[in-house]
Parts: C-alpha cells; structure tokens; sequence
C-alpha cells in the first residue's frame, strides 16, 4: 500500500493517550507519525511502521 504525507492511519495498539488514529508527517526510510489524540509525534523504522499500520483512513472531500 502507498502512502503520502497526510494521510490518517489506524494502528494495531492504542497510543496511551486511548486514540489510534495518526498522521503521517514524513513517509521514507523512516516514518513519522502524530497522534491525532494528543498531538505526540513519534518516529519510526520503516518495516516497523508497515507492521504497526493496519488501516489507510479515506480521507473526507470537503
């Protein structure tokens, strides 16, 4: 699955904030994602974001 900056991602465990929707904010070797709950960012590996990301939210056309 593609991904871009932008995009709002679920992942398999909850922030502990309680939310599990994030955004992506650099997408490359590493990802870097913010909570959509608390607004923590976070950095991650690649193949780790991959396993950790279950779902690519539809974004809403306003």
């Amino acid at each position: 699955m593609e991904y871009e900056v932008g995009d709002i991602v679920r992942t398999k465990k909850q922030h502990p904030c309680g939310s599990k929707l994030w955004e992506l904010t650099r997408v490359g070797v590493d990802f870097k994602l913010k909570c959509l709950g608390c607004g923590h960012i976070i950095t991650m590996e690649r193949p780790k974001a991959l396993k950790a990301i279950t779902k690519k939210m539809e974004k809403e056309n306003n």
